[in-house]
């Protein structure tokens, strides 16, 4: 499909993302905003842009409060987060608040990249997501995500292609990961990541990272 074609395909998506704004079309809103992301891609990806994509992650952490914390040292980097965990009796009439120096056992979510070049968390928050670059090219808050064809990832290989032992194939083996939390964004280049599930205090599973950052390996 020429460029043009998914110009067009993406104003139609939007066209039709617009006229289903009210809440008593949910389902229909929805199924818009995803064809929306998914001309985003289309149309970056015939550009040679980059995009973000979903990534296949098996948590999902809450929207309201995440309270994500880094830890990372030369070798390790590890995120850590409150999960999602809506009580099925909730009415609505009241909110829980987190705090993250609390001893009661939570369910935390805790990730570790592997083989991290370099990370970052700060800005943008969810008021602000849509001035991020890839705003636009399928960005989607509160979602995990991998950006293809990543300008950052190439700026970092430019950088390190002066070394003298520079492997452009290794280079390829590396991503482009975004988490979007609440309060900040989460970014980071690495070769893969795993991720575990806690039920435990914040401040007991943080002092359980920061023991494994200095561990021998």
């Amino acid at each position: 499909m020429t460029i043009s074609k998914l110009e067009a395909a993406l104003q139609q998506a939007l066209e039709r993302q617009r006229a289903t704004q009210n809440p008593l079309s949910v389902e229909e809103f929805s199924a818009a905003c995803d064809a929306v992301l998914a001309a985003e891609r289309a149309l970056a990806r015939a550009k040679g842009e980059q995009y973000a994509v979903p990534l296949d992650f098996p948590v999902a952490w809450d929207i309201g409060a995440p309270l994500p914390h880094l830890l990372q040292s030369d070798n390790r980097t590890v995120v850590a987060f409150f999960l999602r965990d809506v009580d099925p009796n909730w009415d609505g009439s009241y909110i829980t608040i987190r705090y993250p120096d609390s001893p009661t056992a939570q369910k935390l979510g805790l990730v570790e990249f592997h083989r991290c070049v370099c990370a970052k968390m700060g800005t943008p928050n969810d008021e602000v997501f849509h001035g991020h670059p890839l705003h636009g090219k399928g960005f989607e808050g509160y979602r995990a995500m991998v950006v293809e064809n990543s300008t950052w990832l190439k700026q970092l290989e430019a950088i390190n292609a002066v070394h003298d032992h520079y492997k452009p194939e290794t280079w390829r083996e590396l991503k482009h990961y975004i988490l979007p939390f609440h309060d900040s964004t989460f970014e980071c280049v690495a070769h893969g990541f795993t991720v575990e599930t806690r039920e435990t205090s914040l401040p007991e599973l943080l002092s359980e990272v920061c023991r494994r950052l200095v561990e021998r390996r």
